[in-house]
């Protein structure tokens, strides 16, 4: 019966890896993401940075660049004025969404969320990911100018001529008006995608939407940390059941 104890203690010890890893370096499960990450040849722009490890493709890359992008049919020039550095953070956010290989401990299946309605080929999605305090700051500040019509993005355009427009009866006023923090632009912009972290960059405790090629992806230690903690509950339930057994026995 020893034996049977040693082993359940060395699985309890190496468990947190195995729910680390399977978080690790992976794509969600949507529309545009491949299946794996791999490197690309080239991605467009703003994509660049993950282009040594992609869960998007080249074509992905530029479509999310367009002003009208076929990605979801979406545009950010739904109420006409956008200021080209409030562009630039959108479409670096939408890069960071569809090529980060660093987003595993933040995925979540569509249905348990309580969508309305689950985007087509859209089976995960990411929650509460932790934006670095600057990332959110720089971002609402570029923004402050630009027009917009809702605080959430998610859902109630009006799809009728095939892209969002404006529901009837909403204002296109200033983003402070609808945001009027850094967190409020993070955290309401897609429905809790991405969470307003207090941690700076480079604390290893937050995550980038973008950063300089060169100086490497800080994103992969940051995804690793928050991994470790992750539990992986199947693999726990098991092992209590298991150790419960054996008490009961001994």
């Amino acid at each position: 019966m020893a034996w049977w104890w040693l082993l359940l203690l060395e699985l309890w010890t190496v468990m947190p890896t195995w729910a680390g890893d399977e978080l690790l370096n992976i794509c969600m499960n949507a529309k545009h993401h491949k299946r794996v990450p791999s490197p690309e040849d080239k991605l467009y722009e703003e994509c660049i940075p993950w282009k040594d490890n992609a869960c998007c493709t080249l074509k992905t890359s530029w479509e999310a660049h367009l002003d009208v992008s076929p990605l979801y049919n979406f545009s950010l020039f739904h109420c006409g004025l956008l200021m080209p550095g409030c562009r630039k953070h959108f479409i670096q956010a939408i890069c960071f969404y569809e090529c980060s290989p660093n987003l595993g401990p933040w995925i979540q299946p569509v249905g348990s969320l309580g969508w309305e309605v689950a985007p087509s080929g859209q089976g995960e999605r990411i929650v509460n990911a932790p934006l670095c305090q600057e990332d959110c700051e720089e971002w609402w500040e570029d923004c402050r100018m630009s027009y917009t019509c809702k605080s959430n993005w998610r859902g109630g355009w009006d799809w009728s001529q095939g892209k969002n427009r404006c529901p009837k009866g909403a204002q296109c006023l200033p983003f402070s008006h609808y945001f009027p923090t850094p967190a409020d632009l993070c955290e309401k912009t897609w429905s809790n995608s991405f969470k307003a972290s207090p941690e700076r960059r480079n604390s290893g405790r937050c995550l980038q939407k973008w950063f300089e090629p060169a100086q490497g992806n800080p994103n992969v230690a940051v995804a690793r940390l928050f991994a470790s903690s992750a539990p992986s509950w199947e693999l726990s339930y098991t092992l209590m059941v298991c150790s419960l057994f054996l008490l009961f026995l001994s």
